[in-house]
């Protein structure tokens, strides 16, 4: 059995290596260039309006807001990958690997962008008088193509209730075997069982006061490791130069990269700095088509202000906490472990518990996250939302999946990841690229409204589109 399950890894590892590179490695950068061109560089152009309409508040005070939309996906977004996944990067990849996280974040902006515009475009109203939308809607209404709305939707259920859920209980467990007490074969086990247990109790319906508790610590979380990460560099102040000396001549040592792309600083970075900011990718618009505004460009803004506090924020915290510790990032300390010991540095003894609370926050709300996309995929397949007994059937696999995936190895639990989140990029990419115009219209009827001191309002034909092909916005 386990011969059979290794050479199934080794399948899926043979197919990642073709798919990131040349496929999406050309599709993310070079679709992520094209929409940064077109929109004129929003990413610094348009950052402090999107500061801006993320305070604004709907009409109607039961519905979603734009910084409730924006918590969601920053929910999914920022979880261990804003750790783990770094920490593995700089690893396996090198200094250089933050910097092609950073490129993939400010271009992947443009990306998120234009996909959280188009969900707004394309998004339905459902029968409370909210919205929802996402990738598969734009596809269905915009390519006229049920079929492959659905097929993504497949995509993305998989990547997130099996891929994603199981990696970040996995990469949760792993911050116990800095302890005494870790038994590599029983503490993942009990680490699993303890966290799929309470979120069955979440899902269930029993767990609102935890969401909502969890929900509201996890920025104060957030902030409270980048304080802890600033204070690190201060202090280590004068070994920063050598890090920015490293991280750019890494990150541009094509000879090293092009000798063995799959291993190299380029690669990770790309991989890992999707795996944190989803950018591209299709989930975000899913939260991002539930926002009630008065014109789909102010959702677009703010999941593209989600992609950089991710990437540029919280990334950047666990990169720069860790070079500046002055430990070498290494394949044996490839995962929690290298965060741990350089945090250890500054805080002593209490590094691993801050580490391991932090990874508990982070792996909570994402699971959380993630199966919130989920189910609103489940209902577009379904047409509406599934019955009791179908959803209770889901939610029972949901959580085992959370349970074993607490036990993978650390190599199986990356590969499956990386290649259920490349089967979305690759389906999504190609369909916003094609879409594209209707986000650039949008845009460009957003700044003229902004320009006559409007605020904007969204009416269809103003970009060209049928109204009455549009269903939210009639």
């Amino acid at each position: 059995m386990d011969q059979l399950i290794n050479k199934i890894f080794e399948i899926i590892g043979q197919i990642n290596g073709v798919l990131y590179y040349p496929i999406l490695i050309i599709l993310l950068l070079g679709a992520g260039i094209y929409f940064t061109i077109r929109t004129k560089l929003p990413q610094f152009r348009l950052f402090g309006e999107s500061i801006r309409v993320v305070t604004e508040k709907p009409d109607n005070e039961n519905s979603v807001s734009s910084f409730q939309a924006l918590m969601v996906s920053t929910a999914s977004r920022v979880g261990t990958g804003n750790i783990v996944g770094v920490s593995s990067a700089l690893c396996l990849g090198g200094y250089g690997a933050i910097f092609w996280m950073w490129i993939t974040a400010i271009i992947g902006g443009a990306s998120a962008f234009v996909e959280s515009t188009l969900a707004q475009i394309y998004k339905r109203r459902g029968s409370d008088g909210n919205s929802m939308g996402g990738p598969s809607y734009y596809m269905e209404q915009a390519l006229h193509s049920r079929t492959f709305g659905v097929i993504f939707a497949v995509s993305l259920i998989a990547t997130y209730a099996i891929g994603f859920n199981m990696l970040a209980a996995f990469n949760l467990q792993t911050s116990f075997a800095a302890y005494d007490f870790y038994n590599p074969k029983v503490t993942p086990w009990i680490i699993g069982g303890v966290l799929a247990a309470i979120t069955a109790f979440c899902l269930f319906g029993g767990g609102k006061r935890i969401i909502q508790f969890t929900s509201a610590l996890v920025p104060v979380m957030g902030v409270i490791f980048v304080i802890v990460s600033l204070i690190m560099i201060v202090k280590n102040i004068g070994y920063m130069p050598t890090v920015f000396a490293r991280i750019f001549s890494d990150a541009f040592n094509f000879k090293a990269i092009f000798g063995g792309i799959a291993g190299s600083s380029l690669m990770y970075g790309i991989k890992r700095g999707l795996y944190s900011n989803e950018a591209g990718i299709g989930s975000a618009p899913n939260a991002a088509a539930s926002a009630s505004v008065s014109h789909p460009v102010k959702q677009g803004l703010v999941q593209m202000l989600s992609v950089f506090i991710d990437t540029l924020l919280i990334c950047t915290a666990t990169a720069f906490m860790c070079l500046s510790s002055g430990i070498e990032p290494a394949a044996e300390l490839d995962g929690v472990p290298y965060v741990q010991q350089a945090l250890s540095t500054f805080m002593g003894g209490l590094g691993n518990p801050f580490i391991t609370f932090s990874l508990s926050l982070f792996a909570f709300t994402t699971l959380i996250g993630n199966l919130y996309y989920v189910d609103s995929n489940l209902a577009y397949i379904n047409r509406k939302v599934p019955g009791k007994t179908f959803t209770t059937i889901y939610r029972i696999i949901a959580v085992l999946v959370i349970f074993v995936g607490a036990a993978q190895e650390a190599s199986q639990a990356w590969a499956l990841a990386d290649l259920l989140m490349g089967v979305m990029a690759l389906l999504n990419l190609p369909t916003i690229v094609i879409l594209g115009k209707a986000a650039f219209d949008a845009l460009r009827d957003y700044e003229q409204q902004r320009k006559a001191g409007k605020d904007p309002v969204f009416l269809a034909r103003n970009i060209g589109l049928d109204e009455s092909k549009l269903d939210y916005w009639k």
